[in-house]
C-alpha cells in the first residue's frame, strides 16, 4: 500500500475518521442529518456519497480507546466495504492520530483484505491505490507501509495454511513451501527424515509419525541477524497437519476443524516472515515438528512405552495427546543443540484450555517471571491475549507411571492443559526462560471473513511485538 503525504484539491474517495468526542465536537460543521446515522461510535460507517465522489465516516469509538481497537475498526471496514471501495487515490482526514495509532489502522486496512484462498485482488493491493495522509513525513509513511506490508504477509500466510484442507497441506507439500520460503529469505533449513530421526534418537516425534503414509520432515529453520550479540529467540510450533486423534480416535463430530491443529507452527512461521522481511536485529531458531496423526496397522497404540530424544521413556496411555509428545524432543532438541536466550512453545494443544478461556485467550505456562509478564503485557496490547496459569509442582505426581518415567496424560478429568504444562517442562533441559502458549482455543474460531471457524492468525502480532521491542 502506497503511503504518501500530500493532500491534493480533489478526491474521489476520502476516509474521514472521527472518535465520538472529536465527532461531538465537529460534526456540526457537516450536513445536520448524517448526525441521525452517524455519532462516531466504534465500527460505526456512514457513506456519504456526493457529486465529486465519496467520503467514509468511520467511528473509532471512545478516544480513550486501545491502539489494537483502531486495527480492529480499520479490518472491520476492510472486510465490510471491499466491494464498493476504489483503487484510486484516498484522502485520510485524522488530525488527532499519532504515528503508531496510524500505523494500526494501515495494517487493519491491510489484514481485513484476507478471505480463504488469499489472492491480492483487493484495492488496497492495487498499485493505483494511494493513501494520503499529511500528518506524517514521508520517511515515517515509508516505514509503516514496510511493516503493515510484512505484517500482511506474515499473517496472511499462518491463515492460509491453518485454513487448507488436509489434502492440500500433506506433509510433503508443507515442506517444499518451507524449503522454497527459506531460499526466498535466505533463513538455514534443515529437514530430518524417518531415518534421521531414528538415528538422532527423537522418539517421541517418531512414536507419533510412525502411523504416517508420510516420511517424517523434523525442520529446523534459522533466521540471522548480523546485528553482533543479538539475542536469540528458539520458538517451537506444534505442527499437525491433521490430528485424527490416532488409535484414541477422536469424535466425528468436529473432526473437520483439526485441519487447525498446526496453529503454533504457522503463528511461527508469520513470525519468521516478517523477522525477515523486516530484518529484526535478532536471531531466531525455530523448530517445526511436521507430521500427521494417523491410524494404520504402524500407529502408536495406548499402553506403549517410547523413548524421548533427552532419554525420558514415557508411557502413552493416550494417542490423541500427541502434541506434547512432538513438542517435547523439539523442546530438549533445542535446548540441548542450540543457544537461545528465550524459548516459547506455541500449541493448539488441550481441549481443557478451550473449555477455559474460550476464544478469549490463551492459556501461559512460564518459569520465568520477567518472560512471563512480556508476554501478558505484549497480549494485552495487541489484543492477543494470554492468561497464566500455575507450574506448581504438585501435578508432577500425576503423570509419574508405573512402566516408564513419566505418561502422557494424567487420566483425571481435570486441568489437561496445566498436566501438559508439566509435562512439557521434563523436556526443557533448565532452560531458565521458557514459556508455553496453549493457543487451542483462539487460533482458529469465528471470523469476519468466512462463514464457518477459521484461522485468526493468532500468535504472530503477539511474537512479532515480543521480539521486536524486548530484543
Amino acid at each position: 500500500m502506497k503511503l504518501i503525504n500530500k493532500k491534493n484539491k480533489n478526491y474521489t474517495q476520502v476516509f474521514h475518521l472521527f472518535t465520538e468526542e472529536e465527532w461531538a465536537k465537529t460534526g456540526k460543521n457537516f450536513n445536520k442529518n448524517i448526525a441521525t446515522f452517524f455519532t462516531g461510535k466504534k465500527h460505526e460507517i456512514f457513506v456519504n456519497a456526493h457529486e465529486e465522489g465519496i467520503t467514509y465516516f468511520i467511528g473509532l469509538g471512545k478516544s480513550t480507546l486501545q491502539n489494537f481497537e483502531i486495527q480492529q475498526v480499520a479490518l472491520k471496514f476492510s472486510q465490510t466495504q471491499k466491494e464498493k471501495l476504489q483503487p484510486a487515490p484516498t484522502l485520510m482526514l485524522a488530525d488527532f492520530l499519532n504515528e503508531k495509532q496510524f500505523e494500526e489502522f494501515v495494517k487493519g486496512l491491510l489484514i481485513g483484505t484476507y478471505n480463504y484462498p488469499f489472492e491480492r485482488n483487493q484495492p488496497f493491493w492495487n498499485t493505483k491505490f494511494e493513501l494520503h495522509f499529511e500528518n506524517l513525513s514521508q520517511k515515517k509513511l515509508d516505514h509503516i507501509s514496510q511493516k503493515a506490508e510484512a505484517l500482511s504477509n506474515g499473517q496472511m500466510a499462518c491463515q492460509d495454511w491453518l485454513n487448507k484442507p488436509a489434502n492440500f497441506k500433506k506433509p510433503d507439500i508443507f515442506s517444499l513451501y518451507l524449503k522454497n520460503l527459506a531460499k526466498k529469505y535466505e533463513l538455514k533449513y534443515t529437514v530430518f527424515n524417518r531415518k534421521k530421526c531414528e538415528e538422532l534418537g527423537l522418539g517421541a516425534y517418531l512414536a507419533v509419525n510412525q502411523g504416517s503414509a508420510y516420511d517424517a520432515a523434523f525442520t529446523i529453520l534459522e533466521y540471522k541477524t548480523t546485528v553482533k550479540n543479538a539475542k536469540t529467540f528458539g520458538l517451537v510450533g506444534k505442527c499437525v497437519l491433521f490430528d485424527t486423534g490416532g488409535v484414541s480416535l477422536k469424535n466425528s463430530a468436529n473432526l473437520h476443524y483439526m485441519k487447525s491443529d498446526m496453529g503454533g507452527a504457522t503463528a511461527v512461521l508469520g513470525t519468521l516472515i516478517y523477522a525477515a522481511e523486516m530484518k529484526l536485529p535478532v536471531n531466531i531458531t525455530a523448530i517445526l515438528p511436521i507430521t500427521d496423526n494417523a491410524i494404520s496397522e504402524k500407529a502408536l497404540l495406548p499402553s506403549d512405552v517410547i523413548t524421548a530424544y533427552n532419554g525420558k521413556t514415557i508411557e502413552v496411555l493416550d494417542t490423541d495427546a500427541e502434541g506434547r509428545l512432538i513438542l517435547a524432543d523439539s523442546l530438549s532438541y533445542l535446548s540441548k543443540n542450540y543457544k537461545t536466550d528465550f524459548l516459547i512453545d506455541l500449541a493448539t494443544l488441550t481441549g481443557s484450555s478451550v473449555r477455559m478461556f474460550g476464544d478469549t485467550c490463551g492459556a501461559l505456562f512460564s518459569n520465568n517471571e520477567e518472560l512471563k509478564n512480556m508476554l501478558i503485557k505484549t497480549g494485552d496490547q495487541t489484543n492477543q491475549r494470554l492468561w497464566n496459569l500455575p507450574l506448581w509442582d504438585v501435578w508432577k505426581d500425576d503423570i509419574q507411571s508405573d512402566v516408564a518415567d513419566l505418561k502422557n496424560l494424567s487420566m483425571k478429568p481435570v486441568g489437561d492443559c496445566i498436566i501438559a504444562a508439566k509435562f512439557l517442562e521434563y523436556f526443557i533441559e533448565n532452560h531458565p526462560k521458557w514459556a508455553h502458549l496453549d493457543i487451542a482455543g483462539v487460533a482458529f474460531g469465528n471470523v469476519g471473513y468466512a462463514k464457518e471457524k477459521a484461522a485468526t492468525g493468532f500468535g504472530v502480532q503477539l511474537l512479532v511485538d515480543l521480539i521486536e521491542n524486548y530484543h
